[in-house]
Parts: structure tokens; sequence; C-alpha cells
């Protein structure tokens, strides 16, 4: 059944990946998105859907955001400053995108009519957790401000929820894989990206915490399951998204990283640590609900995906390290430039008289 979808932040990461899926699916999407990395692209083409918006927090503060939401059957949300590294560099910024104007944007969807909301949450909720596997009723330990934007969202909005509005959370893993808008901040893309360019798979801790990852297009295919299951399946639940057998230690990802690049070794950068964030991720549960999901890649095959594109593109230590594709690095450099204020939104340059 077709479906009228407003996916926010459809021109990032995971919606560049996510929206040309759900057009295939049949479904009208529209999208919201500031489009703050439009410089980023990588490979492959950007949908081109039609728009309502751009920054969330404007739109949620406009007098007819409810009068534009009527109509939708769903709403994905993906728009937001999205790890770690963002988060730190301006926490209150972080708070007022992640946490605030995504209730803000839940709230007017419900007062629209709109009967789902789909909310791209994250298993950075579960912070410093240890070595044992955590399920979804797992206590949340967020030791980022990314983190806990997060618990604080999925708090805010599962208390919106009822018989006419269904909140779904999806905790995803740690994303990694190819996309039109590719990030390098992401331990897999980062260490292949190292791999190919040097030699070196360059690992920045000492390698033993635990992290679950998942390919973005596995992240995609999470969503499309969500939003075209029966609302009893996805009413105000919460799903951990990726498998269970995709908990690595990042030195066995990096080990991973060696045996597909030819010719490359481990090393470790000076003053390597351990990392704070430590976490493995009990996924059998979305296997259980959502029988639609069927994740389809593996971190190996995803590096072979990565090493072969790398290699193609003639990627360079400069391009991937530099600011067109690190995130936090972008951001400054746009802020440095005059085309962003330090509260993220576009500076529009007044034409010459």
């Amino acid at each position: 059944m077709s479906m009228k979808i407003l996916l926010t932040g459809h021109l990032g990461y995971i919606g560049t990946v996510l929206a040309p899926r759900l057009l295939a699916r049949g479904h009208d999407v529209t999208g919201l998105d500031s489009d703050l990395f439009a410089e980023c692209s990588f490979a492959g083409p950007v949908a081109h859907i039609p728009s309502i918006g751009g920054d969330v927090r404007e739109f949620v503060a406009e007098e007819d955001s409810i009068e534009r939401l009527r109509g939708f059957d769903a709403v994905i949300h993906l728009a937001g400053l999205s790890n770690d590294p963002l988060g730190d560099y301006r926490p209150g910024l972080t708070q007022e995108i992640n946490a605030r104007a995504s209730f803000e944007l839940a709230r007017l969807a419900k007062a629209a009519g709109v009967p789902r909301f789909v909310f791209a949450s994250s298993c950075s909720n579960y912070g410093a957790s240890g070595d044992q596997f955590i399920s979804e009723a797992g206590t949340l330990n967020p030791v980022t401000p990314y983190g806990l934007s997060k618990v604080e969202a999925e708090v805010g909005i599962s208390a919106l929820a009822d018989a006419s509005f269904s909140p779904t959370f999806l905790r995803a893993s740690t994303a990694y894989g190819l996309s039109p808008r590719l990030r390098f901040d992401l331990v897999v893309n980062n260490l292949t990206a190292w791999a190919c360019t040097t030699g070196d798979v360059h690992l920045k801790s000492d390698g033993s915490p635990w992290r679950p990852i998942v390919h973005v297009e596995d992240i995609a295919l999470a969503y499309i399951a969500t939003v075209e299951a029966p609302r009893t399946e996805v009413h105000c639940e919460v799903f951990n998204v990726g498998q269970t057998s995709e908990n690595y230690q990042i030195r066995e990802i990096a080990e991973i990283v060696r045996d597909v690049v030819p010719g490359s070794k481990i090393a470790f950068a000076d003053g390597a640590s351990p990392d704070l964030r430590n976490y493995r991720v009990d996924c059998n549960y979305i296997a259980l609900r959502l029988h639609a999901f069927k994740p389809q890649w593996t971190c190996r095959r995803g590096v072979e995906q990565l090493f072969t594109a790398f290699t193609e593109s003639g990627l360079t230590v400069e391009a991937f390290e530099g600011p067109r594709f690190k995130r936090i690095a972008h951001l400054k450099q746009r802020i440095d430039e005059g085309s962003l204020n330090e509260h993220l939104y576009p500076v529009r340059q007044l034409a010459a008289a």
C-alpha cells in the first residue's frame, strides 16, 4: 500500500540511501532537510523529491506547520546532529535539535493527525554498558551529549503515544557503508579509508571497546519494514537495528580491514587509549517482530564494498581527513567562511547593490 511519507534528513548519510528505496516501493515521499552537507557528495545520485522546508527548528516554529503536516501517513525523522563529535562541539545545540525540535515535530504531527512517527534513535543510548549483550529493555547509560539527546527525545515522544498516534524508535547500531553523502567519521569507513590510502589501519583507541555495526542499506531496510508494518507490531516499540552477530571489538574490525586491503597493517595512534563507549547489542527482537527486516550485510562484505569504491575513486588521505567528508570539520569550515552562523543556520548573503 502506497503511503504519503515525510522523510526528514533526506539529504544526509542515511536519507540519501533510504529515499530512493521508499520511492521504489511506491511511496509518495516528501523531504525536510537543511542540507548542511550539500558539498559532501561522494558516489551515486541524490534522489530529487519535493520538500516542505529546511531546518527542523524553523519548521516546528512556523505557524502553519500543523497544516503542512496534514495528510501524511507517516513521518520518518532522521534529521539531527548525527554523532558524538558534533554533540560535543555544541551540547546545547545538540539538545535543541535532537531532543527539543524532535519532540515538537512529533507533537505537531500528532496534532495534524499523522498516525505514525518513526524516530531515528541510537545504540549510543547504552553508552558504557560493558561486555554483556544488552537488549531494548536494558539500562540506558549515555556518556555523550549525543546519546543524552536521543534518550531525552525517546522519553518525550513516547509520552505522546495513544490510540491515534504510534511512535516507533529505531536504535541503530554504528552505521557504515557507501552512501551518496558519505561519512568518514564512522569506524568501518574510517579504518578502511586509512588502509586504502596509507597502508595503515589507523586505530585511535586501544581497540578494546565493543561496538555493534550495521550497513547503511540495512538501516534503510529497517525503516521500510517499520513504516510498512501493521500498527499493532510497532506501536511505541523500540528496536535495536542490526544483527547480534555483528558486534565487534574495534580491533576485530581492524583485523577484517587488514585482511581485505592488500598489504595493510594495523597501527595505533600515539596515546591510543580505551574508549568510554563500550556496548554489545542484542538485535534478536527486531528479527522476531519485523519479519520483513532481513539484513544483507556483514562487516567483511561491507569493507570489500568500501575498498573497491575507495580504490576506484582514487581516494586520498587529504580528501577523507579534510573538511569535506568529516561532519564536524565541514561545519566548522562553513562557520569560518561565513555561510553558517554558530547556531548552524545558513547565513543568507545580501545581493550586491
